[in-house]
């Protein structure tokens, strides 16, 4: 059985439910673990691999999988990247193991070091290697504010100076107001705004751009199944301490004006 390593960095940590799911070989043969990162298993992989190929993606790249999951996408960016290129990280253990051990081949698998991966909930995504292209495809759709901060400083610290992260989001038009009362489920349950974390403003993903070495830019639309927007971090040169840049992050957000 293969063996991915599980870094937990704290055992007073509350596990959410996601992290601590866990699949029986029946839910498996049933692809359960498939319906479970949202289904559109067949298509949305080779979008995201097409998608980054358009903005410079190449075989020789070292790439990063942010909320890799049961390899979706990783199947694909796998094939397309050199051996030993792709590298993954998501919070659930058990789905990460079903997907290397039950959607990849034998070729793949030999293409893909097991040291490459890692289940972690807490974005730690330091392999000893410097990165030139990562992608979080519906991570900060459900995730809180101070996660995509975590995950924005220490997607930085691995990264190569231009190099290009990309993270899709559920994005509300300006002017949205913060106590509207809609309706996102299926069955029609009404969810309060300010209990949703499925969504966020532009200017949020703008924000945690300040909490580490990087410059913004918002793409839009790109093909995402559910409708979810795609930006850009790009990588900056060092230009001071962490610490200096979340002064800047919080400098630019006090000059925001949020709708009430």
């Amino acid at each position: 059985m293969t063996v991915i390593e599980h870094r937990v960095e704290t055992k007073r940590a509350v596990t959410p439910d996601y992290s601590g799911r866990e699949f029986t070989e029946e839910e498996i043969a049933n692809g359960v673990h498939r319906k479970f990162i949202g289904g559109h298993w067949d298509g949305h992989g080779e979008h995201q691999v097409e998608f980054l190929t358009e903005h410079g993606l190449r075989p020789d790249h070292r790439f990063l999988d942010v909320g890799c999951g049961a390899f979706r996408a990783g199947r694909h960016f796998i094939d397309m990247l050199d051996p030993g290129n792709y590298y993954g990280v998501d919070a659930n253990l058990s789905l990460m193991e079903t997907g290397y051990g039950v959607e990849l081949s034998d070729a793949q698998r030999k293409r893909l070091p097991v040291e490459n991966l890692r289940a972690n909930d807490r974005f730690d995504v330091n392999f000893g290697v410097k990165f030139d292209y990562a992608i979080a495809q519906s991570v900060f759709s459900h995730v809180s504010l101070n996660h995509m901060r975590l995950c924005l400083a220490r997607v930085s610290r691995v990264m190569r100076p231009g190099g290009k992260f990309y993270v899709t989001f559920f994005e509300q038009p300006p002017g949205t107001k913060l106590d509207m009362i809609t309706s996102l489920s299926k069955r029609g349950k009404a969810v309060m705004s300010e209990q949703n974390v499925f969504w966020y403003f532009r200017s949020d993903l703008q924000w945690v751009a300040g909490f580490g070495a990087w410059k913004f830019r918002y793409i839009g639309d790109w093909g995402h199944p559910m409708g979810q927007k795609m930006v850009e971090y790009t990588r900056t040169a060092d230009s001071g301490k962490l610490g200096d840049n979340i002064k800047r992050g919080r400098r630019w957000l006090s000059r925001k004006i949020y709708p009430a």
